[in-house]
């Protein structure tokens, strides 16, 4: 009998969606200029993240997931743009990135477990060393953004909730039970 991952079956049903479905050409532009914003966003809250981007300005960065790609460059501000083929600049990207992880399950318990996932890295490396320690210490404060949006005290309380369901969650991606001494949320 074949030894099967538990999500096995998901991700056969992912690979026939892919192959079969694919999202038109102005839903995935879409989808990378967003995600680009959200990144900019949290950049913008880091200056020192900005100033390594800074000294990086002009390279470029192609990050290669199963058949989706997306190239960027780091930009005088200290920010990252796009690239695209439309805008004449089709050179060969300083560095690519290629995530070795193809199933979107395993990526998502791992990303729950706080591992990353494994990658293939070519071309310069010293942009892959600024790109790594980005990914390191860069975060999200959600909370203080979301504190803008409806106040201190209930950001807070949002905050703590989805802390507790975070940790709910790894440790339900590790196997683990719930710590017994921490109250229930």
């Amino acid at each position: 009998m074949e030894n099967r991952q538990p999500h096995s079956f998901l991700d056969g049903l992912f690979d026939r969606l892919t192959t079969t479905f694919q999202p038109p050409a102005w839903a995935i532009d879409e989808v990378q200029h967003r995600l680009l914003l959200l990144v900019n966003h949290v950049l913008m809250q880091e200056p020192q993240a900005q100033a390594r981007l800074l000294r990086q300005k002009g390279a470029q960065v192609n990050v290669v997931w199963r058949s989706f790609a997306m190239q960027f460059v780091a930009t005088p501000a200290g920010l990252l743009d796009r690239v695209s083929s439309a805008d004449g600049s089709a050179r060969a990207p300083d560095l690519t990135l290629t995530v070795l992880e193809t199933s979107p399950f395993a990526l998502a318990q791992g990303a729950l477990k706080g591992d990353k996932p494994p990658i293939n890295i070519e071309g310069d490396v010293q942009l892959a060393a600024e790109i790594g320690w980005l990914v390191d210490h860069v975060r999200w404060d959600l909370e203080e953004d979301l504190s803008r949006l409806i106040g201190d005290g209930p950001a807070h309380t949002l905050g703590e909730v989805a802390r507790k369901a975070v940790a709910t969650l790894r440790e339900f991606a590790q196997g683990r039970k719930p710590d017994a001494a921490r109250p229930a949320a």
